[in-house]
């Protein structure tokens, strides 16, 4: 990298309490966010920790190198003892980039290995960290084994694809390559992704005797994003979190399965069982978000963007562990109508007696344990009531 490009003042990027060159990698902007909720987890684990040995932080795929940089100056404070901090990248044109933008942070140190030597070696030296942010392009799927190896009992595991296609049912066979599941079509696609993503980080923890705990999960449609803690062992009854999801794309009913419990699919609400179910799976069935450490975060005095303040509320009220999710678009095409008010279809379940919430995950969609009968019958008593569109009220 030549040596202006890190002397120029002119493409400084400021963002948090970090100041630095972004050099002519790829680097989004609009990703802030998910940087935010990984500075936020590590500052809720430097403050929660009660550890005598300084906490081992990695970026595995650092580009730039803003995630360290960030977890140095706003969340390390927050542990008795500065976190260590390995920034790596693979391409070791960019290590310049690194050391120079990593120099406030006196406790962080750059590499430049591919991330498989990295982690492996991690491995063979017995090195454990306890927080890996692997932002990968594309499906990190052979990184995540090596990652959980490397990573120490509590350990977050931070993870970002960019494979959009395969967990969402426009790539069937690159879903059975990638995650070992059938994934079909659904409404909820980006909630199907991130299922079975959690699925796979599930199997393959299970594969080492450990568990694994969802803190987080989102997604902006491009990407799909999540956090877990990886946990000394399996909580009870965490194998029955694993499971399969069914869908009839004639009448849209839906229905869940345990791997555990698995038995005969009931009929859906087609005529004549004129219905076909189209089943994804195997995929995480529990909650997708961890709701006190959410409002621990939205706690936090560091210094974070409007959107990700929204993004953590969103989250924090939907904690993604009950129900089907239906898309409100699909109960107006199934009633004749225009798509009924989220906020007024969940308080209308709610007033029959189910479970409701807005999905966290995505737009105008609810997640409820009702059936669609019941989805479709409060539907149409809303419609009688009043107009169904009213911006104010989604």
């Amino acid at each position: 990298m030549a040596v202006k490009a890190l002397v120029d003042p002119e493409p400084h990027y400021r963002e948090g309490a970090a100041e630095l060159l972004l050099g002519d990698g790829f680097f989004r902007r609009d990703s802030r966010p998910a940087r935010d909720c990984s500075v936020l987890l590590a500052w809720y684990q430097a403050r929660s920790t009660t550890r005598e040995q300084p906490l081992q932080w990695l970026d595995l795929m650092a580009g730039c190198g803003i995630r360290g940089l960030r977890w140095g100056l706003e969340a390390a404070s927050a542990s008795p003892l500065p976190a260590q901090i390995l920034v790596n990248d693979a391409d070791g044109d960019r290590r310049p980039l690194l050391e120079h933008n990593l120099r406030p942070v006196a406790s962080a140190t750059c590499s430049s290995v591919s991330a498989e030597r990295l982690l492996c070696e991690a491995q063979l030296e017995g090195r454990r960290f306890d927080l890996i942010d692997l932002d990968a392009f594309g499906h990190p799927g052979a990184l995540i084994q090596p990652a959980l190896q490397a990573l120490g009992t509590d350990g977050i595991l931070v993870l970002a694809s960019t494979d959009g296609r395969s967990p969402t049912g426009h790539d069937r066979p690159g879903a059975i390559r990638s995650f070992g599941a059938a994934a079909r079509v659904h409404p909820a696609s980006w909630e199907l992704a991130l299922r079975q993503q959690l699925g796979l980080l599930a199997r393959q923890a299970w594969l080492l005797g450990r568990g694994i705990q969802p803190l987080l999960s989102f997604s902006d449609g491009r990407t799909f994003r999540l956090a877990i803690r990886l946990t000394r062992q399996l909580q009870s009854g965490e194998e029955s979190q694993l499971g399969l999801l069914a869908r009839c794309g004639t009448c849209g009913a839906q229905q869940r399965q345990p791997l555990l419990q698995l038995r005969n699919w009931p009929a859906c609400h087609c005529p004549a069982e004129q219905g076909r179910w189209a089943i994804s799976g195997p995929l995480w069935l529990g909650p997708l978000q961890q709701v006190d450490l959410l409002e621990a975060l939205m706690a936090s005095p560091l210094p974070v963007a409007p959107a990700t303040r929204r993004l953590l509320q969103r989250l924090q009220a939907d904690p993604g562990g009950l129900g089907c999710v239906w898309s409100t678009a699909e109960l107006a095409r199934r009633c004749g109508s225009g798509p009924p008010p989220l906020r007024r279809l969940v308080a209308a379940l709610r007033a029959e007696g189910y479970q409701a919430w807005p999905s966290g995950v995505m737009a105008g969609q609810v997640r409820t344990d009702a059936d669609l009968p019941e989805l479709l019958q409060v539907c149409s008593t809303l419609r009688l009531e009043g107009p169904l569109m009213d911006p104010s009220t989604t």
